[in-house]
This record gives structure tokens, C-alpha cells and sequence, in this order.
């Protein structure tokens, strides 16, 4: 096995080997949805907010597993693992969404 993180799925915003998510900021510390909408909080103290319907797998999932996110990857990104989902914190900062 290489050193590139494994996932079941994929990991938006680039694969990336584990040495460098710990250079990654700012970083989530904390995550929770509300209805549809996923919010995290980062490092910086600031609160991001984006609509589940944003990507594919998340858009036909239900608010109750939109509250199983979890922090990963030592806050650099979102997990769901029901669904196989991972979103990078960089991906979300920089837009990357599957839909628009």
C-alpha cells in the first residue's frame, strides 16, 4: 500500500498523501447540518454554510444522515460514511461543488 489516504469513495478538492493534510488551514473543528444545509466551523473562527443539494450523493440523502458528518482527516475534511461521502474543507472553501 501506498502512502495516498485511502477512501471508499473520493475525496473532492484533490488526492492528496497523508504529509500534507497536516499543513492544511484552517481547519474544520467542528461540523453539524441543519435541515438540508451543512455548516462547519473552522480554526479561524469563521462559520461556513452550504446547501446538501450542492452534491450528488448528499442530494438524495436524508436530513437524518446528513447529521451523521464527522470530522476527518485531523479536521480537513467532512465524512459521512452511510453514503460514502467525503468533502476536503479546501474544496469547499475554493467552491468546489458538483452542482450548481
Amino acid at each position: 500500500m501506498n502512502n495516498n489516504v485511502k477512501t471508499n469513495q473520493r475525496i473532492y478538492g484533490g488526492n492528496l498523501n497523508r504529509n500534507e493534510f497536516k499543513y492544511a488551514e484552517p481547519d474544520l473543528i467542528k461540523a453539524w447540518s441543519e435541515g438540508r444545509n451543512i455548516f462547519i466551523e473552522l480554526t479561524d473562527k469563521r462559520i461556513i454554510g452550504f446547501h446538501a443539494d450542492r452534491f450528488k450523493l448528499l442530494k438524495d440523502t436524508s436530513e437524518e444522515q446528513l447529521k451523521e458528518v464527522e470530522i476527518r482527516l485531523s479536521g480537513y475534511a467532512l465524512r459521512w460514511k452511510s453514503i460514502g461521502e467525503d468533502i476536503t474543507v479546501p474544496g469547499i472553501l475554493a467552491g468546489n461543488f458538483q452542482l450548481t
